[in-house]
């Protein structure tokens, strides 16, 4: 089997050509920039090319682009692609990309996925992948997919679309949504040395999280916030909460606070356990183990 990944040059291209080398499965990048594109040969040791036609060698096609990007490389797959050919994206969102795909390579078997792990990932072990099948022929090829990622250690879930971006509103929008402003407040504070050399856990943790959203592209970040329809309620809602629990702060309405506290302490364990683990946690992820 041969594999061409648009947008091979990139990160998360050159992960996927990684895991497919891994797995003797030939690879051929293809990229628009070619400093980046014979880096990525030279480091990677495969055929690349910056000519899209490429994709009609390709038994399976995997796009790995920019959301920003998107429909306009599709647009130009299209008139490279072979009738009958399985083409596969990981951007972040779903319904878009999923809308495009079938708008554009109508011969082709379609399936959105989305791996949801950076490039910084050792392998597939542990972590999710999501696929969006919408048809028959998706859902055979996704469970198809289910089966060999399952085996090699991932958590694979089937959903549409639609349902996906109602998730990554939450998991991917609100939890980046959280790490910017976070970062927003504490580096424009005169004193945030001062407050690493006397830092907690807590907040290592939080620094932590605030820079692995903060040394990553922004535009990919952009992308998801502009591009999940939900999103903007659920902020909204952030803000809402935020603005309420600051007022009890400012007010010292002290007994408000901890039974609002211990309300949702309730809620949290009847999803999770209480035996302490996010508090090991917690210390493991600082402490970088």
């Amino acid at each position: 089997m041969k594999i061409a990944i648009v947008g091979g040059a990139g990160k998360m291209g050159k992960w996927m050509a990684r895991f497919l080398l891994a797995e003797k499965i030939e690879v051929i990048l293809i990229g628009s920039n070619e400093e980046r594109l014979s880096a990525a040969r030279k480091e990677l040791h495969v055929e690349g090319t910056t000519d899209l036609g490429a994709v009609s060698q390709a038994d399976l096609i995997i796009i790995s682009v920019p959301i920003a990007t998107f429909e306009s490389i599709v647009k130009e797959l299209s008139r490279f692609v072979k009738k009958g050919q399985t083409v596969i994206d990981v951007t972040s969102v779903k319904t878009m990309p999923v809308e495009v795909m079938h708008r554009y390579l109508a011969g082709c078997l379609v399936l959105g996925t989305h791996p949801v792990f950076g490039p910084g990932a050792e392998g597939l072990t542990g972590h999710n992948v999501v696929l969006t099948p919408t048809s028959d022929s998706e859902k055979a090829l996704a469970e198809q997919a289910k089966s060999f990622l399952e085996k090699r250690g991932a958590n694979v879930k089937l959903m549409t679309p639609a349902e996906h971006d109602r998730l990554m509103a939450v998991v991917l929008g609100l939890a980046h949504y959280i790490a910017i402003v976070s970062g927003d407040t504490l580096l424009n504070l005169d004193n945030l040395a001062d407050m690493k050399l006397a830092s907690g856990v807590t907040f290592r943790v939080l620094m932590t999280l605030v820079a692995s959203v903060l040394n990553e592209d922004p535009s990919l970040y952009a992308s998801i916030q502009t591009n999940l329809p939900e999103l903007p309620a659920i902020e909204a809602e952030f803000i809402n909460k935020a603005s309420q629990w600051a007022e009890l702060v400012k007010q010292k309405d002290s007994p408000e606070f901890i039974r609002r506290m211990a309300e949702l302490h309730n809620k949290l364990e009847q999803i999770t356990s209480g035996d302490g683990k996010a508090y090991r946690d917690m210390y493991r992820i600082a402490e970088g183990r």
